[in-house]
């Protein structure tokens, strides 16, 4: 789930309009326009400023298992500092890679 389908899907939920919105949690509603139209993503404080004034919360929105692999935190937390040191560095050199591919 997106930021977009989060604010737009807690917005309506609370019955609430875009302005009401807006003067409820101090961001502009030309801001949460951009959002819910998916230009912007929002900031993670701007997501939870509005998900409060819609009486939500960022825990209950995000659920165990979406978008989040633990397996790989795992894995990197028993790393030592020179290995983590050591994949940063390749997975940089890694990115460079593709970024000079997808230019040509």
């Amino acid at each position: 789930m997106d930021a977009r389908s989060i604010v737009l899907e807690a917005r309506l939920g609370a019955g609430l309009s875009q302005r009401e919105l807006a003067r409820r949690s101090g961001v502009p509603q030309a801001s949460i326009s951009r959002i819910e139209r998916g230009l912007v993503s929002p900031r993670t404080e701007t997501l939870d400023r509005l998900l409060r004034a819609c009486a939500k919360d960022v825990g209950l929105i995000v659920r165990p298992g979406t978008g989040l692999d633990r397996t790989l935190i795992r894995d990197k937390l028993h790393l030592t500092t020179a290995d983590r040191a050591r994949l940063a560095v390749r997975e940089w050199e890694n990115t460079r890679a593709f970024d000079r591919a997808v230019r040509r």
